[in-house]
């Protein structure tokens, strides 16, 4: 069982962006993250939800 991990909705992530870059993400299911390669973040995915604040953000 894949415990604490959920997957992202293909639909929820087709039309999230970046809001520093409004760019395109990546979801990396591994880090439970999605990634702003233009932004240089990553936003985390807490309880399948993701975190789009930048406070939250890590800098890659």
């Amino acid at each position: 069982m894949n415990q604490g991990k959920k997957t992202i909705d293909p639909d929820l992530l087709a039309i999230l962006v970046c809001p520093i870059s409004r760019g395109a993400l990546i979801h990396d299911d591994e880090a439970q993250e999605l990634i702003s390669e233009k932004a240089g973040l990553a936003y985390p995915i807490r309880d399948g939800i993701p975190v789009m604040l930048v406070e939250e953000a890590r800098l890659l």
